[in-house]
């Protein structure tokens, strides 16, 4: 069986696993927008309903992770919760690393887009505040990627690469260019 073996290792791949929406963070922010915006549960957003997903129950990730623990080894994970993608993932990479998040490979979904049109959010507040698409990331080792995005191909998790582990270079060790 394979196992978690040891925290993210410089010029590991974070790999990105898609939310199923905003999951269980920053409602007291999506609160103030949705009223400001005068409570328009019924706009569309990417071919639903606002109120269907702001409310889209939250993407569990334990029993495909644990699946794919049988089989791959993975040097970190991170739930992407309250803190957003600046804050969580952070959290299992050792002091002396850091963390280049590539903006572009991160595609915000629709509640996003509009959470961050409406309430003129800052991109810092939507990284720091907002899951924005990404629900879960594995630390991995290069050379893993492709047999692991197999993986959550075949366990049906939308995927991406989303940055890499990097020496840390000062502060702050999270980057998202």
């Amino acid at each position: 069986m394979a196992a978690l073996i040891a925290p993210g290792l410089a010029g590991d791949v974070l790999l990105g696993i898609a939310s199923s929406g905003p999951h269980s963070n920053g409602y007291s922010l999506i609160r103030r927008i949705f009223d400001r915006a005068g409570r328009p549960g019924d706009a569309d957003v990417g071919g639903v309903k606002l109120i269907d997903a702001l409310m889209a129950p939250t993407a569990l990730y334990v029993k495909p992770i644990l699946e794919l623990l049988k089989s791959h080894e993975l040097h970190a994970m991170a739930h992407i919760t309250g803190g957003g993608l600046t804050e969580n993932i952070i959290r299992v990479v050792p002091e002396g690393l850091g963390l280049d998040i590539e903006a572009s490979a991160i595609e915000l979904p629709p509640v996003f887009d509009w959470l961050r049109r409406e309430g003129a959010v800052p991109r810092e507040e939507m990284w720091r505040t907002f899951n924005c698409g990404i629900g879960f990331v594995l630390v991995v080792a290069p050379a893993a990627v492709a047999a692991i995005g197999a993986e959550l191909d075949r366990l049906g998790l939308g995927h991406r690469a989303i940055g890499a582990v990097v020496p840390a270079t000062g502060e702050p060790r999270v980057r998202i260019a």
